[in-house]
C-alpha cells in the first residue's frame, strides 16, 4: 500500500510538471503572436505585388490587343509606342502608380509607411514610382524579366 501511495504521489508530481510546462509554452505562443502583428508589409506580400502587378492589363495595346504590365515594360524598354500614339514608359509610370497607389494604403498611422518601384533595364531606369516615407527599414523584393529587365520593390514600414 505504501509503493501504491508513493507512486500515485510521483504521478501527480509529473502531471503538474507537464501542465506548467504546457502553460509556460502557451504564454510564449500568446507573446510571439502579438509581437508579430505591428510588422509591415511581409516578404511574401511583396512578392506576391510584383507578380500580380505584372499579370494587370494596362490601357495600352496595338492592334493585336492590350498589354499586359510585363509586355508594357518591354514594349517601353524598346521605346515603342502605344496604338493611340502615347509613350509607353508615360504609361507604364502612370499605370504602376495607379496599381501601387490602390494595393499599398500608407501613412503615418498605418503599418507601411511607404513604398519604392523601379523598372531597370540595364543602366536605363525605364520607371520609378515612390509614395510616402522611406524609413530605412524595409521588405523588399526583385524580379529578372526577359532582356535584362529588372523590377524592384520596397515597402517600408514602422521601426
Amino acid at each position: 500500500m505504501i509503493k501504491n501511495k508513493r507512486a500515485q504521489e510521483e504521478m501527480v508530481g509529473f502531471a503538474l510538471i507537464i501542465i506548467i510546462v504546457a502553460i509556460a509554452m502557451l504564454f510564449l505562443l500568446v507573446f510571439y503572436i502579438r509581437s508579430d502583428r505591428n510588422e509591415g508589409a511581409e516578404s511574401y506580400e511583396v512578392e506576391s505585388f510584383i507578380q500580380s502587378s505584372l499579370h494587370y492589363t494596362t490601357d495600352c495595346g496595338n492592334f493585336l490587343g492590350l498589354f499586359s504590365m510585363q509586355k508594357l515594360i518591354t514594349e517601353c524598354s524598346k521605346d515603342s509606342l502605344c496604338q493611340d500614339k502615347r509613350k509607353t514608359c508615360d504609361v507604364l509610370n502612370s499605370t504602376l502608380k495607379a496599381v501601387s497607389d490602390s494595393s499599398w494604403d500608407v501613412g503615418k498611422d498605418r503599418p507601411v509607411k511607404g513604398y519604392e518601384i523601379r523598372v531597370v533595364a540595364g543602366q536605363r531606369e525605364l520607371a520609378s514610382v515612390k509614395e510616402g516615407l522611406n524609413n530605412g527599414s524595409y521588405r523588399g523584393s526583385s524580379q529578372t524579366l526577359p532582356g535584362s529587365i529588372e523590377i524592384f520593390f520596397r515597402a517600408y514600414y514602422a521601426d
